[in-house]
């Protein structure tokens, strides 16, 4: 029976086994080919003259856990054919035995490859070890470089996305590009250069749909190398960058915001925590150069200037003329932020111990860590006592969040937040509208209300987003109607982050390629 398993394990065509035997665990096989002629690789005649043997070793697939080598005897025959310049040949050997040259049985090749395209050099090595079949990290490199050998080619792509990658964040970038038809990575460029991109276009005539994000490089790519492709933004990005264009309409908003969302009247510093003193210290600092910015500006002074003059980055004094640098006391989003309601309700009930406080949270739910509570009826207290709050406690993420994704929770603190700033600022109002058109536009798939929309938004607070939408028009009405999108795009790039992070960021373009590219 356990002759019939080996001989059943090896069941490769042409091969005669002529023995078997047990070496220290490991089962080896030997054995010759069948046939009884080889034909000459320079002349193609047949030759059944034998000048001699030679012995060559290959390691085939495991059996029960063992390793199994296989000897084969393989002849030098003679070439009798007289105008033939080769005197003698290796009998040559079928496609399923192995490669010219291999040292392994045609069959290992596809498992080879299969776990260094999962696990990459070592992680790959250490796995076929415990297989019994112990390659190299630098058998299984090679073999990855190499290819599947069983992989038929590809057809050529007609709708293809693209998008960027990081070889290294905010450094460097890459480019990857994915069959979108058949669902399947089938490039990667070494840089988001436009001369790149439209090199690979010009080489790929047949695209005839091109999903990327709104960056200018793609638009300018596509548009020079493949005019006659129809060019589709990704929705994704359209919503992120609506969503981002109502939330900086807030920050410019916040200064008049926070006063009447916590009026605070002067601040004593006197009062302040140690942590709100470092922000008011900090907020001296950055009036002082606000000020010095704002008296540049009314001189006529270039942005490109005060930056060479006060060191400060030209984004940052963009901000400081818009507005959007003038508050005291910075809020960042908390962890206790959706938890707001339930430490109101029990504070006003009589609780204001931070532990005791701490643990009802937690018995519903709450992560958070101690300090964060006690921290927030330390405050609490200290408001109390001076009669109003020091600081202002909303974020203007939080603000947008409550007048959009959370204005249907019917909770008391977002009722609060909306009426304030219909009250206040009646234009976020008129701005949430138009997002809330937009959203309703994408998700309908009616590309005539595209028009209509961008003639409404000009005049609101998302001019500039509706600005940009306008300028890339086709792309963003194919992105409406067309059933294509950058979603399997994102989701590559998700999977090629964590191929690199198994590769510890040592990949090059070849070894990644073979992995990302390689069939799911």
């Amino acid at each position: 029976m356990v002759a019939k398993a080996w001989d059943s394990s090896l069941s490769l065509p042409g091969l005669i086994v002529e023995g078997r035997a047990i070496v220290e665990g490991m089962v080896r096989m030997s054995g010759r080919l069948a046939a009884s002629q080889g034909i000459c690789p320079d002349c193609g005649t047949p030759s059944g003259s034998r000048h001699s043997t030679y012995d060559r070793t290959l390691t085939d697939l495991p059996i029960s856990g063992a390793r199994v080598e296989l000897r084969l005897k393989v002849r030098r025959l003679r070439c009798n054919h007289a105008p033939c310049p080769r005197t003698t040949f290796s009998e040559p050997l079928p496609p399923a035995f192995a490669r010219r040259y291999g040292r392994r049985v045609g069959r290992c090749e596809a498992l080879l490859h299969a776990v260094a395209v999962a696990l990459g050099g070592r992680p790959g090595a250490r796995m076929m070890a415990r297989l019994a079949v112990p390659w190299s990290r630098d058998t299984m490199l090679r073999v990855l470089r190499h290819g599947d050998p069983m992989a038929e080619p590809a057809p050529p792509p007609r709708v293809i996305g693209i998008d960027d990658f990081a070889w290294r964040r905010g450094h460097t970038y890459g480019t990857i590009i994915v069959d979108l038809e058949r669902r399947q990575v089938i490039d990667l460029l070494p840089d988001r250069q436009r001369e790149t991109v439209v090199a690979w276009l010009q080489e790929n005539p047949q695209v005839a749909t091109i999903c990327r994000d709104r960056g200018a490089g793609y638009v300018a790519a596509a548009t020079e190398a493949a005019p006659q492709a129809q060019q589709v933004a990704d929705r994704w990005h359209l919503f992120e960058n609506a969503s981002a264009a109502f939330l900086a309409a807030v920050r410019m908003e916040m200064p008049g915001l926070r006063r009447i969302l916590a009026p605070s009247g002067p601040v004593d510093p006197a009062t302040l925590t140690r942590a709100e003193r470092l922000q008011w210290d900090g907020a001296q600092i950055r009036e002082a150069l606000n000020r010095q910015i704002l008296d540049l500006a009314s001189q006529g002074t270039p942005i490109r200037v005060m930056a060479h003059t006060t060191g400060v980055s030209r984004q940052t004094i963009r901000k400081i003329l818009r507005g959007q640098r003038h508050d005291t006391f910075r809020s960042r989003e908390s962890s206790l932020d959706a938890w707001s309601l339930i430490l109101e309700a029990e504070w006003s009930a009589g609780c204001r111990v931070g532990a005791e406080l701490w643990r009802r949270l937690k018995a519903s739910g709450f992560a958070g860590s101690l300090r964060v509570v006690s921290e927030w009826a330390t405050r609490r207290r200290r408001d109390e006592k001076l009669g109003h709050a020091v600081g202002a406690a909303m974020s203007a993420r939080t603000i947008a969040r409550s007048m959009t994704t959370e204005r249907g929770t019917g909770s008391a603190q977002t009722a609060m937040i909306n009426a304030v700033v219909e009250r206040a600022v009646p234009a976020l109002v008129v701005a949430r509208d138009v997002l809330d058109r937009f959203h309703a536009m994408m998700r309908s798939k009616d590309e005539a209300r595209l028009d209509p929309w961008i003639a409404k938004a000009a005049s609101t607070k998302l001019a500039a987003f509706a600005a940009g939408v306008e300028a890339d028009k086709d792309a963003v009405a194919a992105a409406i109607s067309s059933p294509w999108s950058s979603g399997q795009v994102e989701g590559n790039v998700n999977r090629l982050k964590l191929i690199k992070r198994q590769m510890y960021g040592r990949a090059k373009i070849d070894l990644l390629k073979a992995r990302v590219m390689a069939p799911a």
